[in-house]
């Protein structure tokens, strides 16, 4: 499959410390695994294993209600259904703006002072067909929100839908978040993705000097073992507070998830192949 992408895409070698020792380095470097073999849960995790709801206040604008766990009926695990075993199904959209997450706290190698990571994926969706809403996050690791403070890709309301991966800083008190439309907007975009619902696709971001106050991080996307594209040369902070943070997990997606992993370091583009073509790799 072939890819139009807008957004800056140079050509990088691997990063020195990044090149892969083995699949067992790889399995090591990874902080935070969920197979969706069986239950809805993280195989591997440094914090909460299980999965909590956010979702808009009624009454007051701006704020939210936090409840443990998760709608069963709308998230399941689909057995035997998966790139490997079984997988995360979604299978409608949650009231208020709901959306599920596992907390950041030691689920993420976060660091005010700087940091590094990654993160890989599989998803089996129509978003032309399936998704309900304009807007739909397979993932979202923020705070506050996609444009202040977030590392996400998405699928946007374009007609056919744009696939975008958005590595956007926090927004600093009294300033106004760039519009995801600006040229200068932190974004990698693959315009009218053409995903079919019978199709695995694996996804890949992989960031580094996040939080360092240098104009040199970096965020890569890839998409089935291929490097689409990449933000870099800017300063990317996402200040958050972690206790407030989470990995939010199938906003709005209707369809199937599997092998989510985050890992504490980026990954290289070997390892990325190496993810890509064997999906069971981090159950060894």
């Amino acid at each position: 499959m072939s890819y139009i992408v807008l957004g800056i895409t140079v050509m990088l070698t691997a990063q020195a410390g990044d090149m892969p020792e083995s699949a067992d380095d790889l399995r090591k470097a990874a902080i935070f695994y969920a197979s969706f073999d069986e239950a809805v849960k993280a195989d591997i995790a440094g914090g909460q294993a299980t999965l909590d709801t956010r979702s808009n206040h009624p009454t007051a604008p701006g704020q939210f209600i936090f409840e443990k766990g998760f709608n069963e009926k709308v998230f399941r695990i689909a057995k035997d259904r998966g790139i490997s075993g079984g997988a995360l199904e979604a299978n409608d959209v949650l009231p208020n703006n709901g959306r599920v997450f596992f907390p950041a706290r030691g689920n993420l190698a976060y660091d005010s002072k700087g940091w590094n990571g990654a993160l890989s994926v599989w998803c089996k969706t129509d978003p032309n067909k399936l998704l309900k809403t304009t807007f739909c996050d397979p993932i979202q690791i923020t705070e506050k929100g996609a444009n202040n403070g977030g590392l996400w890709f998405d699928f946007n309301n374009a007609k056919p839908r744009d696939l975008r991966h958005g590595a956007f800083p926090a927004v600093p008190a009294g300033q106004k978040p760039i519009p995801e439309d600006d040229p200068k907007a932190p974004i990698v975009q693959v315009p009218k993705i053409d995903w079919k619902a019978d199709d695995w696709h694996h996804v890949v971001l992989s960031w580094s000097g996040l939080d360092t106050a240098k104009n040199d991080a970096s965020s890569k996307m890839y998409i089935d073992g291929k490097r689409i594209g990449e933000i870099r040369d800017r300063p990317i902070a996402m200040q958050w507070d972690l206790d407030k943070a989470g990995i939010y997990v199938a906003i709005n997606y209707i369809g199937l998830l599997d092998e989510l992993a985050i890992f504490r370091r980026s990954i290289s583009p070997e390892e990325v192949m190496e993810l890509y073509r064997n999906p069971e790799l981090l159950k060894k």
